[in-house]
């Protein structure tokens, strides 16, 4: 095994205070590499009192001197940038080439974006005609706690960490316990960087320990979590009546609405890709692909000869499309949706089963990509979220139809839309539950806009602004003329 993960607090690496380890496990092989505290509330509350004490000073240093530590943070991870990709990938399983594509890059591109943005943060004024002038002086409430997820672990921590960084907070953060490397990684270049001890604080453990410690500190007024809707729903549960700041971005079964106009080549090409990038395991995937009835067996045909091209292996091979999900208990909940929609009178297309690769990857937690269709629409494959490379087909026959299928499920994170007719791409988007909406395209990202959902799939908005109002607290002044 390799030397163990610790926890980051008041800029020390430390265990637990319980003494006690939990093991992660590579996905490629299915074996035990690193040990990683297994912490309590004790933990999150020496984070919490750390991030306290160092608040008034890290506040003081102003958006400049916070924009420089945090500059400075993105540069040394790309100086590593080769040392994150491989630990990403090793923890999580994905292919190493998608990791030095996105992951680790948008992890950098989080700190530079936020580190510039609150520079540029402005506040805005209302004048009452001859009476007064109002001003809204937005400032950081001290603490924040943030909770981000394993399907990508650096992106969406950072996702999270750098604006309220950004905004003048101190943070106590918990990363997943499932992929853990890269924000021990990060924790490690803290201090190299100059950020002030205590300044950014992560207690490494399991949900119901500290992440429920974080959400219920009285001292931790806001929780920006990312994670399943049932998650969710129990922060909300607890945070609620202490009426602390939400930000919940939870979980999604997005529809690829195919309308006959489209083109074609583009849409399938893009389509295999939002149906099967990181293994499915992207709350943005399109799992849902709704395709109008006269293009219903073109497409059906031409999708499934590009997914049964697609290359499960090694994640380290650049030839390697499809890597391993995260973990051998994920992999069984994958299986086990697949096998009810065969009893819910499903086809299976392709795929269906688990991959046995040969060699050290022989016990890796592998799934071939799986097209499924012929179901009810009310059925759990088509109705709940499963979160791996698993997409069922639905046909449609007119506009209505599609939109009655895209928002029949209790979520509403993102959609897509292929048509070459503008004023249809307009309607249906206007008409779509969802809170990202794509037309012609799939994770075209830009850092600036609102990201969230609707419905299950979260409360609040992240991204741009949104991200540095909620890690403020507005406070109206009025001066009288």
């Amino acid at each position: 095994m390799e030397s163990p993960i610790l926890n980051f607090i008041n800029g020390q690496l430390q265990a637990a205070a319980s003494g006690q380890w939990l093991v992660s496990h590579a996905p490629a092989t299915g074996e035990a590499y690193v040990q990683l505290p297994d912490s309590d509330e004790r933990d999150v509350e020496q984070a919490v009192v750390a991030a306290h004490a160092a608040f008034p000073a890290w506040n003081a240093l102003g958006r400049e001197g916070r924009s420089d530590r945090l500059m400075k943070l993105a540069a040394l991870i790309e100086r590593d940038l080769e040392k994150f990709v491989a630990a990403e990938s090793r923890d999580n399983g994905k292919p190493l080439s998608l990791a030095r594509r996105v992951d680790i890059p948008r992890a950098i591109s989080n700190f530079r974006f936020f580190a510039t943005g609150i520079l540029h943060f402005a506040s805005e004024s209302h004048m009452m005609d001859d009476v007064a002038v109002n001003y809204t002086d937005r400032q950081p409430f001290g603490v924040a706690g943030c909770i981000s997820p394993w399907n990508l672990p650096l992106y969406l921590f950072t996702w999270k960490i750098a604006p309220a960084l950004a905004a003048g907070n101190c943070v106590v953060a918990k990363p997943s316990e499932v992929t853990p490397m890269t924000a021990y990684m990060l924790s490690a270049l803290c201090n190299e960087a100059g950020l002030p001890p205590g300044v950014l604080n992560i207690v490494h453990g399991l949900g119901p320990k500290v992440g429920s410690a974080i959400v219920s500190h009285p001292r931790i007024p806001a929780i920006s979590f990312t994670g399943g809707t049932k998650t969710g729903a129990e922060i909300a549960r607890v945070a609620a009546p202490m009426f602390k700041k939400l930000s919940l971005e939870l979980g999604g079964k997005n529809p690829v609405l195919v309308f006959a106009d489209c083109d074609f080549e583009d849409m399938l090409k893009t389509t295999v890709r939002s149906s099967f990038t990181n293994q499915g395991q992207i709350c943005l995937c399109g799992s849902r692909i709704l395709i109008e009835r006269s293009l219903y067996p073109r497409f059906r045909d031409a999708f499934v000869a590009r997914v049964k091209a697609l290359r499960v292996g090694d994640p380290n091979d650049a030839a390697t499309d499809v890597g391993a999900v995260v973990s051998e208990p994920h992999m069984e909940k994958v299986l086990a949706y697949i096998a009810g929609a065969k009893k819910d009178g499903g086809t299976v297309l392709c795929g269906g089963e688990r991959v046995k690769l040969a060699g050290a990857l022989a016990n890796g937690w592998y799934i071939a990509p799986t097209v499924i269709e012929g179901l009810d629409n009310n059925c759990s494959a088509i109705q709940e979220e499963i979160f791996g490379p698993v997409v069922t087909l639905q046909p449609f026959d007119d506009e209505a139809d599609a939109l009655r299928l895209a928002n029949s499920t209790p979520y509403g994170l993102a959609s897509v839309i292929w048509t070459n007719d503008l004023k249809r791409a307009h309607r249906v988007a206007r008409e779509l539950k969802a809170g990202i909406i794509w037309i012609n395209c799939w994770m075209v990202r830009d850092l600036r806009t609102p990201f969230g959902g609707v419905k299950q799939s979260g409360v609040g908005r992240e991204g741009g602004w949104e991200a540095l109002r909620f890690f403020t607290e507005a406070k109206n002044v009025c001066v009288r003329l």
